[in-house]
């Protein structure tokens, strides 16, 4: 039976180490530092709202309804597409009739999608 040689792990488990130690180093550093050269120091001032520039009026852990996520997701695929549609524009003369075809069916899809997203009123903002 051959040997198992853990040597050739050697040069992994470095990387890893360093890598894991930089890590904390850049995590764990600053937020030493800070509390060392007395920048922690929390006030009624600093704990204010800055995103919104008023309380909030409701618990920060309430639901939002999904009809939010369903624009959020439709945006990304409709991004997404949009990012696929350039280079296939710019390869046509490569592709030919199968990508075209392809890229119909594609987009097809989405708007077969779009539809039926439209059709259960994902769209609808109330």
């Amino acid at each position: 039976m051959a040997e198992l040689d853990l040597t050739q792990y050697l040069p992994i488990l470095l990387f890893i180490a360093i890598a894991a130690g930089l890590s904390a180093a850049f995590v764990f550093l600053p937020m030493g530092v800070s509390r060392l050269t007395g920048s922690h120091k929390p006030t009624t001032d600093k704990l204010t709202e800055y995103e919104c520039g008023f309380p909030a009026f409701e618990d920060p852990r309430s639901q939002f309804d999904v009809r939010f996520y369903l624009v959020a997701i439709l945006f990304i695929v409709f991004d997404l597409e949009a990012a696929f549609l350039f280079p296939w524009a710019v390869s046509l003369d490569l592709t030919g009739w199968p990508g075209w075809i392809t890229m119909m069916i594609f987009l097809g899809e989405l708007a077969i999608g779009l539809a039926y997203a439209w059709k259960k009123g994902a769209l609808e903002w109330e």
